[in-house]
């Protein structure tokens, strides 16, 4: 089957909702996740506002270098139940004192090989004396994040972390959206009555997928108003998908820099995604290299994807569909038994692709989509993900064939 653009990223745009069939596909669930969990100060709704909250914390924070040994813990005179931390760094100042957060204490506590979830159980004292004792006999030379306007320690890591800014992230998908002519938006969204996908939704903070704290950035946006063609559907419709994708990153090293993209089908009201096809996912760890890595390969990735061509996506579908795999039952059940599923995963795959797509599963796009269907049913994120991988080695396999 020939597959066709219904609209490219350089056409016009579409002027309303569209029909798709969220139940094709991956479903998943991290951007909704972070949705579930944010409070409304940790929400933006544009890019810009993002930006500059992220920069005037980085603007108001400075980096120092010091050892385990040359910290000093006290209890807070206007708080008592609160700890600070004492340090002399000429960078920031002579006696700097500063409250840590709840992240950086946990940090301090895991370089003092004190469990902070039982530290901060004790009375803030007791607790002093036994970081400072762990922090003074397990040495190691510490890069320091203090935040001045609060005299708040935001991060203690290694002074082999390589930190990428929040701003600089938020700075490089501004820039990639402005290239691309502001397609990049937070997503519509879809009304599961008439499986319809909405893109024109105001933005607001309860609707959202912009998101940032203390201690991490997270953006997820999508062009929904450029939908493509992969195909037709049992019914005859027209089978639409659009680009996503979405960063995370962590200038205290709560997590690492990452990036996802893929293509969807739509995103409902708690931010869940349905229909994933082509998903792909790049992380970056905070080591020493990290910031050059970030310079020299980040933004050009999210040009490159924001400015690519689906052909290739499209192409690796049509060589799916043409790739035939079966055409007996006995042929069905020993393609998925290779594949490395049980006899009753096989005949749920094989069930799933009679059921969804009107006839049995015969081409590796057949199988793709059975196997994908009967993942969505696991509620084992990590089972789910295992069978998930075994429906991308199909495609990755017809591709090839193709090639």
């Amino acid at each position: 089957m020939n597959t066709t653009t219904v609209l490219g990223a350089l056409a016009s745009p579409v002027t309303g909702a569209f029909t798709v069939d969220p139940h094709r596909g991956q479903h998943r669930g991290e951007v909704s996740r972070q949705w579930a969990v944010r409070p409304s100060d940790q929400r933006f709704t544009s890019l810009d506002d993002l930006h500059a909250s992220v920069a005037a914390r980085r603007v108001a924070s400075d980096e120092a270098w010091v050892g385990t040994d040359g910290l000093r813990v006290i209890v807070d005179k206007s708080h008592p139940d609160n700890l600070e931390i004492a340090f002399e760094n000429s960078s920031v100042g002579s006696g700097q004192v500063a409250a840590p957060t709840n992240w950086a204490f946990g940090q301090l506590a895991n370089l003092g090989k004190a469990p902070a979830s039982y530290l901060r159980t004790l009375p803030a004292p007791i607790a002093g004396i036994n970081l400072q004792w762990g922090l003074a006999n397990n040495r190691e030379d510490l890069k320091l994040l203090v935040g001045r306007d609060r005299a708040e320690l935001r991060a203690a890591t290694s002074v082999t972390y390589g930190r990428i800014w929040d701003d600089e992230v938020v700075a490089a998908v501004q820039r990639v959206n402005e290239y691309a002519g502001g397609i990049w938006k937070v997503p519509g969204v879809i009304d599961w009555g008439s499986h319809k996908h909405n893109p024109f939704v105001d933005v607001t903070k309860d609707n959202t997928t912009l998101f940032a704290s203390d201690r991490d950035v997270f953006i997820f946006l999508v062009d929904d108003t450029h939908p493509i063609e992969i195909g037709k559907l049992a019914d005859g419709n027209s089978d639409l998908v659009f680009r996503g994708f979405y960063v995370w990153n962590s200038e205290v090293g709560s997590k690492s820099f990452g990036f996802a993209s893929f293509f969807l089908r739509g995103v409902c009201c708690n931010r869940n995604l349905w229909g994933v096809e082509d998903f792909a996912e790049h992380t970056i760890r905070h080591t020493s290299g990290a910031p050059d890595r970030f310079a020299r390969e980040v933004l050009p990735a999210l040009q490159d994807y924001s400015n690519a061509s689906p052909a290739p996506f499209l192409a690796g579908i049509a060589a799916a569909k043409e790739t035939v795999l079966a055409r007996t039952d006995d042929k069905r059940a020993e393609v998925l038994k290779d594949l490395g599923l049980s006899t009753k995963r096989a005949q749920a795959v094989i069930d799933a692709v009679l059921n969804e797509e009107g006839h049995p599963a015969e081409s590796a796009w057949d199988f793709v989509q059975g196997i994908t269907a009967v993942a969505r049913s696991i509620p084992h994120q990590d089972a789910r993900l295992d069978l998930e991988k075994v429906g991308a080695k199909v495609l990755a396999n017809a591709a090839k064939r193709a090639a």
